[in-house]
């Protein structure tokens, strides 16, 4: 079922809830696009404007390295040959790792939302496609990491979103069933995760999906914030 509403559907009764980094919880796309306007220039390549940076993030850093390299040489992603999109992730990374958090935002209603789980009593855990060298940095500059119990980067688990594999092990640790955790993004990648898992999952509609509209997304709502989120939720105690 696509959605069309930015308010949530249904309260979810649930046990914990799993949340996207990037364009969930933080605007990292600033730093994003500093770190590869610095890999293009140093490639000889002209850099791309932020915005254009924005609908290449998705599925990783890696395929927002070869997208970035590809859009300034005007080919497709395709063509970009895998020893040099290698050598590219591992500037790029380098890049990244010196601007690495100088530009990141928390969105709008997150601090509160977080707060408000917690109160619930709900662990919460962070699911990523990010390299995992780069996420708790990010969470201990945000000062978000005391929230979560878990934290999973690309590197924490044989695969990624939207390959259920990450929600399930969340879901396993937490001791529960999939069905009472709930996921929280902001593009296809996060849904068809939690789809294939059989968490339910709400879309925030301000993040990152690949520059594509969020209402084509099929997920159980579309909601403003994380504040939003807290509002929809009735927790639902773990059983030990």
């Amino acid at each position: 079922m696509s959605v069309d509403t930015v308010s949530p559907v249904r309260t979810f009764e649930v046990s914990a809830v799993a949340i996207d980094l990037d364009g969930t919880l933080l605007d990292t796309v600033h730093d994003l696009a500093a770190a590869v306007n610095a890999l293009l220039v140093e490639w000889g390549l002209a850099p791309l404007p932020v915005e254009r940076v924005r609908s290449l993030v998705g599925k990783g850093m890696a395929n927002l390295v070869r997208r970035a390299v590809a859009e300034a040489r005007g080919i497709s992603a395709e063509a970009i040959d895998d020893d040099e999109a290698r050598e590219a992730l591992e500037l790029y990374q380098q890049h990244y790792h010196t601007v690495l958090g100088r530009h990141t935002r928390i969105f709008e209603g997150v601090r509160e939302g977080l707060a408000r789980m917690a109160d619930m009593g709900l662990p919460m855990a962070v699911i990523t496609n990010k390299a995992t060298r780069f996420v708790r940095p990010h969470l201990v500059q945000s000062g978000l990491h005391g929230y979560f119990k878990l934290v999973l980067g690309a590197e924490d688990h044989p695969t990624k979103k939207p390959d259920p594999g990450p929600l399930l092990h969340v879901a396993q640790a937490f001791g529960i069933a999939p069905s009472r955790l709930l996921m929280v993004g902001d593009s296809v990648n996060d849904a068809q995760a939690a789809r294939a898992a059989g968490c339910p999952v709400l879309i925030v509609p301000y993040g990152y999906n690949e520059g594509e509209p969020v209402q084509s997304i099929d997920a159980d709502g579309i909601v403003p914030s994380l504040k939003a989120v807290a509002d929809c939720i009735r927790p639902v105690p773990i059983s030990r």
